[in-house]
Order: structure tokens, then C-alpha cells, then sequence
């Protein structure tokens, strides 16, 4: 069974404003694991401590490309040792570095230097989508030209709702770049409800899961609800409940 997280995006005003609480929530819904897009003022020790103290992993971090480079390099690497965290995850990129097929392709370059680097610490960096990955630039995907001038190191985070927003659906990158996948966000899309949570739109789950459990190499679940017809805290202790009744 691959392990569900999730991603505190989804909960980024509850976690801004007690941390520690909404750690516990998320651990007593059961998930078992968190990935980060901030840590709200608090130390890598604080947060560590956070964690362990809930039975909860950290199983990624959206780090923005900047801190991965130069002498940012190693405070990273050292804040992420400390939370026990192996995938550095890029969330998006400034637009110098996704104006052109040049631009996609320096930057793909750049992150299998990172990628190098990160190797002996046991990390590995990676890229997550939105919707404009899939959009044809030059008489290619973004998408494309970055993993496909990639190397294997470099993680493919796909984010299953962002793609659909932008025309695409997972199943033909899961196969395209098999191996890639070792983190996937669970989104929901839906043509007719922003709100819906996963499981209850037209995301193809049942295609995904077999591809993760068989070529992607997929070590986590990552579940990211940005829009809410509850509560956030409810809306990702309903996600959770669905994935569990689709039997994940």
C-alpha cells in the first residue's frame, strides 16, 4: 500500500494560525504524512518535534528553485535533514525560466545539477505541475521538453487536477516517463463542481492507481484540496475517507 500525505496547502490558514493543532487533526484523520509549502515561522527542530510527536512523516517539501541553488544549497539541505524530508519539490518556476523551449530546456539542465547534488544527502528534487505544462510551446509540451530532458533523478510530482485544467490527464505522462512519478498529487477536476473533493469528479483514479502501483514507482499519495464546499478541515478528512473507500 502506498502511503497517503497531505499537502498543507490545503490547510494554509489553519496551519498558519496553530500549527501544532492542525498537525494532530491531520495525524488523527489518518493521514501519515505531510508535505510542507512553508513552515509558518518555526524552526526545523520545532517542526520535527511536531511531527514525531504526531507519528507523522515528512514525505516532501515545495521548495522554491532559489533556495536550491548556490551557497541556499546546504541551509536547505540542512533544514530538510533535520525535518527527515528526501524530495524537494519545486512548485513552479519564474517566468525567465519558462518563457521558450530554451528556457524549459536551460532549466531542465539546471535541475539535473541539483539533482546531482542532492544524491549523496539521499534527496532528490523534482518538478510539480499547474496547467500550463500542457500547453504547446514551440511545437511542444513544456511538460515534454523538460522530462524529456531530464534524467530519472529528477522526481515528476504531477498534480492530477492541474493537469485537467489545462486539457491533459495523467495516465499517458504516468507511461510516458515510467519511473518518475515517485510523488503524485491527488486533485480532484470536475467540469461542473470546483469544489469537489477526490473521488467525486472525473479524474481517472482507478487508471492512476494502477499506474503508480505498478510503473511509476510511486512512494506516496499526496492529497491537495485548494477550493472548499466545507470546512478545509473537513474537505481533507472527506478526500481521505474516499480514497479509503476506493480501497487505498
Amino acid at each position: 500500500m502506498i502511503p497517503i500525505a497531505l499537502q498543507l496547502y490545503s490547510l494554509r490558514d489553519d496551519a498558519a494560525r496553530d500549527l501544532p493543532s492542525i498537525l494532530e487533526a491531520v495525524a488523527n484523520m489518518g493521514y501519515q504524512g505531510v508535505e510542507f509549502a512553508g513552515y509558518y515561522g518555526h524552526s526545523a527542530e520545532d517542526v520535527r518535534k511536531l511531527l514525531d510527536d504526531n507519528g507523522l512523516v515528512c514525505c516532501g517539501g515545495h521548495l522554491g528553485i532559489d533556495t536550491l541553488l548556490g551557497d541556499e544549497l546546504k541551509r536547505t539541505i540542512d533544514f530538510q535533514q533535520t525535518l527527515g524530508n528526501r524530495f524537494l519539490i519545486v512548485p513552479g518556476l519564474p517566468g525567465h525560466r519558462t518563457s521558450s523551449k530554451a528556457a524549459w530546456l536551460e532549466t531542465a539542465g539546471l535541475m539535473n545539477h541539483i539533482a546531482e547534488q542532492l544524491e549523496p544527502f539521499g534527496m532528490r528534487t523534482g518538478y510539480h505541475n499547474h496547467h500550463t505544462e500542457f500547453k504547446e510551446l514551440e511545437g511542444e509540451l513544456p511538460w515534454d521538453t523538460f522530462f524529456g530532458n531530464t534524467s530519472d533523478k529528477v522526481i515528476m510530482q504531477f498534480d492530477t487536477g492541474n493537469a485537467m485544467h489545462g486539457g491533459a490527464e495523467a495516465g499517458p505522462f504516468l507511461r510516458k516517463y515510467p519511473g518518475r512519478a515517485a510523488t503524485v498529487h491527488l486533485k480532484e477536476f470536475s467540469s461542473t463542481d470546483n469544489n469537489a473533493l477526490v473521488g467525486e469528479g472525473e479524474v481517472k483514479w482507478a487508471e492512476i492507481f494502477e499506474l503508480c502501483e505498478t510503473i511509476g514507482k510511486t512512494e506516496w499519495y499526496v492529497v491537495e484540496q485548494e477550493s472548499y464546499a466545507f470546512s478545509p478541515l473537513e474537505c481533507v478528512e472527506k478526500c481521505l475517507k474516499n480514497l479509503r473507500a476506493m480501497g487505498k
